[in-house]
């Protein structure tokens, strides 16, 4: 009404006057008429976005992605859209059983050459693992051996295994080591807790053999080792807690899934927004 009556040449403020609407307030509502429509193409990247990446990324998350792809969006403007469209992350952090893998001194304790400096600028210079174990279906456990890149925190090798054996430590430091060999331009340190894998003398000796320096957290402080702890808790509040226990095979098939999407997709604030692996791949080419 208010618009015809323009058109017939009456003042705004005599109309706004007569319907007992404040100007202030006719303002507001033509700014918001059709803004609906013009945040529908937002609306659906975000959908997109939010269901791409597994329903695990929240308002901050999708604001960084919709910005790769141009789209320059402020976060709280994104959780608007995202409580509109229905859609929320329901991914949450959960404490869980710790595996413990101290028996006490049953051989080489290293010092704690790390102290807690888990930031380096270098690819490779410092490593840290750990084992954590996971409820199966039934009566069976999982248990996962990673180790990581502290420079990017970058998965570079790990293993599975139904058991806590010494072969699931023995294998990704083996496939770690040759790694290491052929890309480390320094020596590399290599962190653990005083789980009785690590100070088993096969551990120690294959460190030892490829000048690997050994370091070792202090007894029962798993701040020392703070960055596997990390991703640990990423991973199962990510993949893990709130979804149905699995056989052994399926939730070894989610975890490789999950480690290769975790290094190649997912996103990091103090990697300018980048994965692990893409922002190792970035720093190669700008130093080459």
């Amino acid at each position: 009404m208010t618009f015809a009556l323009k058109k017939e040449g009456f003042k705004l403020k005599d109309i706004l006057l007569v319907v007992g609407i404040p100007e202030a307030t006719y303002h507001y509502h033509v700014k918001q008429f059709g803004k609906e429509n013009t945040d529908q193409p937002t609306k659906e990247l975000i959908k997109q976005l939010f269901f791409n990446f597994h329903e695990r990324y929240g308002a901050k998350r999708i604001a960084k992605e919709l910005g790769k792809l141009g789209h320059i969006t402020n976060h709280k403007k994104v959780s608007r859209l995202m409580q509109e469209l229905g859609i929320k992350c329901i991914k949450f952090m959960r404490k869980s059983r710790k595996y413990n893998s101290y028996k006490g001194k049953v051989g080489t304790v290293a010092k704690n050459l790390l102290n807690r400096r888990f930031s380096t600028p270098l690819s490779l210079q410092k490593l840290a693992t750990d084992v954590t174990e996971f409820k199966c279906a039934g009566e069976e456990k999982l248990y996962l051996s990673p180790i990581l890149d502290l420079y990017n925190g970058e998965i570079i090798a790990y293993g599975i295994n139904n058991r806590p054996s010494l072969e699931l430590v023995m294998k990704p430091l083996e496939e770690a080591l040759g790694y290491v060999k052929k890309h480390a331009k320094f020596r590399t340190t290599i962190h653990s807790d005083q789980g009785w894998h690590y100070q088993h003398n096969r551990w120690v000796k294959a460190l030892k053999e490829d000048k690997i320096f050994q370091s070792m957290s202090r007894k029962a402080t798993c701040a020392d080792n703070a960055a596997m702890e990390n991703f640990f808790g990423i991973l199962k509040q990510e993949m893990y807690h709130g979804e149905k226990l699995v056989s052994y095979e399926e939730l070894r098939s989610r975890i490789e899934v999950y480690i290769h999407w975790y290094n190649h997709v997912r996103s990091k604030e103090k990697l300018a927004g980048l994965s692990p692996v893409q922002y190792r791949i970035q720093a190669s080419q700008t130093a080459a």
